[in-house]
């Protein structure tokens, strides 16, 4: 992973250049496809935010009340609060693709930058380190990044804490979750993670792209758990409806 001065370094020769690339390779919208912004403006007007007294603290699910949901009270929790960007649907949903499968690390740091900004202000101040979710080596180098350490990136300058990518590791090759039925997920990821030390009574928040099931977020939060963190919170891009 390059160190802290390098990815500065690149951030900053991307930004001098980005005029005369822009003139070359104009930018298309990570959601719609348009020439002109990584998001254009309709794109980003049509995000339904997943904030305020109206979902579930746990899961952000849409319940009409700042309530935990009858679901997240039959689970076992595993992190103290759930924080969670925008709801997975249209331009979003796009977007996200855009992120993960066509490589617009561009968008993916507009919309962390965005999410983060709503969702995780409570925070600000209150985190001791960042964690991604991990991926394996072999998916690290089929996808060319990991798309969780990008948004880690972004939430640790809004919220002026560290990304840890060292604590949390993936131990386990998984089928992606999608593909899988909702007994096969909760298979498919038990035992995925391994923490190497123990961050004992440490503020954790662990941080992935998309919340479905909410089993890769569980499991990641109990192995921190296990380790003894101190409180554990979660954040994800976005959320399934």
């Amino acid at each position: 992973m390059p160190s802290l001065m390098a990815r500065s370094l690149i951030s900053t020769a991307r930004d001098i250049l980005r005029p005369v690339l822009d003139l070359v390779y104009p930018t298309r919208c990570g959601g719609c496809g348009g020439h002109g912004d990584v998001l254009c403006r309709p794109c980003r007007q049509s995000l339904i935010a997943l904030e305020g007294p109206f979902v579930c603290p746990v899961c952000g699910m849409w319940t009409g009340s700042e309530a935990v949901c009858g679901k997240c009270i039959s689970y076992p929790r595993y992190f103290e609060r759930g924080f969670y960007g925008f709801s997975f649907e249209g331009a979003m949903r796009e977007a996200v693709h855009a992120f993960k499968f066509r490589g617009r690390i561009d968008v993916g740091r507009a919309l962390a930058r965005m999410a983060g900004a709503g969702a995780l202000s409570a925070l600000a101040g209150a985190i001791d380190a960042i964690m991604p979710v991990p991926v394996t080596e072999k998916r690290l180098k089929e996808r060319g990044f990991n798309q969780s350490f990008i948004i880690a990136e972004e939430l640790s300058r809004v919220l002026g804490a560290p990304v840890d990518c060292e604590t949390l590791v993936k131990v386990k090759q998984t089928e992606d979750q999608y593909t899988l039925s909702k007994k096969n997920r909760r298979k498919n990821i038990r035992g995925a993670f391994s923490a190497t030390r123990r961050p004992a009574g440490l503020r954790l928040l662990v941080v992935d792209d998309l919340y479905t099931t909410g089993n890769t977020a569980r499991e990641a939060c109990r192995t921190l758990l296990r380790a003894r963190a101190g409180t554990v919170y979660f954040f994800a891009l976005a959320r399934t409806p």
